[in-house]
């Protein structure tokens, strides 16, 4: 049944079903609730040290963030600053960036920032190439001890099949998949190369229920999970 109105949901209240599938949902949110709070908290991330012990402060380890002018990305940037990495900023809006960027560098004395234009929904396409081709030369050179894989797309939203705009789903393949890929490979090599780094690749909790419609975006999100 398609549910569009009120009167559709005040229906399915009462079916026999809806309160039982209800109270299903209830607990698994409860069980998921626990476990997360019983997850121990991660370590402090670790500096670059040389032999004479932590790096100085222009010379700390980089964090690479893609998605990070809003939402947990940007969260994600100012919380890798707080605790002391260098952060190259990866999104599509200019401004934003620099805004990130100049918090960044006023807030926490002696950490750098760099940033990269790149709208990765463009990945795979000349313009996308481009904007490749300038992270790889930001990375370049510098001690990138994490990649966080951020960004992603979650519209459109819950459709059927024969309502969705395939552009739109081609954007959400090219951002959460395609994208995630073509960053890591041009970022893993210097991790490898130094023996060291870490990936986070960030999911989605719509990625563990049942969606009653096309999961295109749970589909991807749940391959981002799975590669870690």
């Amino acid at each position: 049944m398609a549910v569009h109105h009120a009167s559709d949901i005040q229906q399915l209240q009462r079916l026999p079903w809806f309160h039982l599938l209800a109270a299903l949902g209830a607990l698994y949110l409860g069980a998921t609730h626990f476990a997360a709070a019983g997850l121990p908290r991660p370590p402090q991330l670790p500096r670059a040290t040389t032999p004479d012990g932590p790096s100085p402060p222009l010379r700390r380890a980089w964090a690479v963030v893609t998605g990070s002018t809003s939402g947990i990305g940007r969260s994600m940037a100012f919380e890798l600053a707080r605790q002391g990495l260098n952060v190259v900023l990866v999104g599509r809006d200019p401004g934003k960036l620099r805004d990130v960027s100049d918090t960044i560098t006023k807030t926490h004395a002696g950490v750098q920032t760099k940033t990269v234009l790149f709208d990765l929904a463009f990945v795979s396409t000349a313009q996308g190439e481009e904007a490749m081709r300038r992270l790889r030369e930001v990375v370049d050179g510098l001690d990138v001890g994490l990649l966080v894989n951020n960004a992603g797309v979650a519209k459109p939203c819950a459709v059927y099949l024969h309502e969705f705009d395939v552009d739109a789903w081609v954007k959400m393949i090219r951002v959460n998949l395609w994208a995630l890929t073509e960053v890591t490979a041009a970022v893993l090599p210097g991790m490898v190369a130094r023996r060291r780094g870490a990936i986070v690749n960030i999911g989605s909790g719509s990625t563990e229920a049942i969606p009653s419609f096309p999961p295109l975006h749970d589909l991807c999100r749940h391959q981002t999970v799975e590669a870690v």
